[in-house]
């Protein structure tokens, strides 16, 4: 028989390790609406799949009187299982142990749970609720923060990476979340910024609260930083679990399929979408006519509202949807719409998720407080994610599809592999009104009744212009399709270019206008 004592010891060892920052603690995060670090990891994961590693370890700190403080854990738990039934590695700031601050120890054993992930080419979830760097170990900490940031980038379109903020995320911290695919925070309890507010207050002399500086509600609707809020810790995890039912487990592989949703054909588009092209209508009830039924999960759903990023499934197989919104700026393209959908578009094509755009775009937003914010620069990042993107693309033009705008949407000459539009696409370098004032200006100026001459050339510029025709005549568009054929049309197209096979040059990688 073994020694009693060697077996009491491991577990007095572990059950100090398992106790985190111990009962008290425990419920105070309880009374603020929060779980502990391991209670998030049981729900998080399949019933009885989460296996933690490291648990034994503290921090070799001695100054300041470190040495005389155990930290169970050093204050985050780390480790893998499976959700729906597929492997997935994790780290889980624990608050009740020195309000989950980040040391040498804390950092290594989240670097060795990023280091398994990429061996074993399975997605990686980090949990944050922390203090932010431990004060009293210093450049240690520091370093700690540049060894989980430099791994974040190696495995950027690698491994899918996901960011879960469930409290403070302060300072440095907040740089891994960013560099990562997707970023969770509940509406109550999580908060981002570099410098708090007591920090802005001294520098700045501007007097901000929390909630108005870093509060979930900031960075889903202002910033552009968080992807998907939700009102609470539970549905914030089930989130996650559902984003990961669209993704790979990394980028040698296909996204998963689901069994396929049988559907009627789309017969309400025709209701839905106005002929009349300056008549707005809403595009989620357009996509929600043409993907399986339930099967619509958006991201940054209140951010840069002109454009829609989604993922969707058709036949039960995912796929990546950007798509023009009527009702936010007429569906016109910004600063920041164009790098909400350059960034989405990046991260399907990295991981083999087949691309839609919906196309009905007037044009890029004009004015001065958009040109000097840099719309050459953010559209063309846009531009180029499309240009880039290998995977199969396809394109239905709804309605408008004016200028660059409509080049930058997923043109033929960009790249598209299937271009569809509806009989009532208007595809064209400006609407007909802004093009005969150009073109019909003498013609107006020289008539007896200048608006019936007006009104004669805007009606001709639309005859013979604003129609799909020329577009097909010219090879720009595949095929003119009727709105209840759009559902099956796209279905086809994906099934065709599921095998496609497309290199980019040989290159170190390119410079999007960042």
């Amino acid at each position: 028989m073994w020694d009693k004592e060697k077996i009491s010891k491991l577990q007095s060892k572990r059950a100090q390790a398992l106790a985190g920052g111990g009962a008290e603690r425990a419920a105070k995060q309880h009374g603020e609406g929060k779980m502990t670090a391991r209670e998030r990891l049981e729900f998080l994961f399949d019933d009885g799949k989460f296996t933690e590693i490291n648990t034994l370890v503290q921090s070799k700190a001695t100054d300041f009187g470190m040495d005389k403080k155990k930290l169970p854990g050093d204050g985050v738990v780390v480790g893998y299982g499976y959700i729906h039934k597929r492997l997935a590695f994790v780290s889980s700031q624990d608050f009740t142990v020195n309000g989950g601050s980040l040391g040498q120890a804390h950092a290594e054993k989240i670097c060795r749970a990023m280091d398994m992930a990429m061996d074993m080419k399975a997605p990686f979830i980090s949990l944050n609720d922390s203090g932010g760097a431990r004060i009293e170990e210093g450049i240690d900490a520091l370093c700690g923060y540049g060894d989980i940031f430099f791994r974040n980038t190696m495995a950027s379109g690698v491994i899918p990476q996901i960011s879960v903020i469930l409290g403070p995320c302060a300072g440095g911290a907040c740089y891994s979340p960013a560099i990562c695919d997707f970023i969770f925070m509940t509406e109550k309890n999580s908060y981002m910024f570099i410098t708090g507010p007591a920090v802005v207050k001294t520098v700045t002399g501007e007097d901000i609260t929390t909630d108005n500086l870093g509060s979930a509600a900031v960075h889903s609707q202002k910033s552009g930083v968080a992807h998907f809020v939700y009102p609470d810790e539970k549905e914030c995890l089930n989130g996650v679990r559902r984003l990961l039912s669209y993704l790979p487990q990394n980028n040698g592989e296909l996204p998963p399929t689901v069994r396929p949703q049988k559907r009627d054909g789309s017969s309400k588009l025709e209701e839905i979408v106005p002929e009349n092209s300056k008549k707005n209508y809403d595009m989620h009830e357009v996509i929600d006519q043409i993907v399986d039924t339930g099967s619509l999960l958006e991201v940054q759903p209140n951010f840069a509202k002109n454009i829609i990023t989604a993922f969707a499934r058709f036949d039960g197989k995912p796929c990546g949807i950007v798509a023009n919104q009527p009702s936010s700026l007429a569906g016109s393209l910004d600063c920041n719409s164009s790098d909400k959908a350059a960034r989405f578009i990046r991260f399907c094509d990295c991981f083999n998720i087949p691309l839609l755009s919906l196309v009905d775009v007037p044009a890029y937003m004009p004015g001065s407080a958009q040109e000097h914010s840099g719309i050459i620069r953010h559209g063309a990042k846009l531009l180029y994610a499309f240009s880039e993107a290998t995977v199969g693309k396809v394109c239905l033009i709804m309605r408008k599809a004016y200028g660059g705008a409509y080049i930058a949407m997923n043109s033929k000459t960009i790249g598209a592999d299937v271009v569809y539009a509806w009989p009532i696409a208007e595809i064209a370098v400006m609407g007909a009104e802004g093009a005969v004032n150009i073109i019909g200006r003498k013609a107006i100026a020289n008539a007896a009744d200048k608006e019936a001459e007006r009104a004669k050339l805007v009606k001709e510029y639309n005859d013979k212009f604003m129609t799909p025709y020329i577009a097909a005549e010219h090879g720009f568009v595949d095929e003119v399709i009727l709105p209840e054929e759009t559902r099956e049309k796209i279905i086809s197209a994906f099934a065709m270019l599921e095998n496609k096979e497309k290199r980019i040059p040989n290159k170190k990688h390119g410079n999007i206008p960042l």
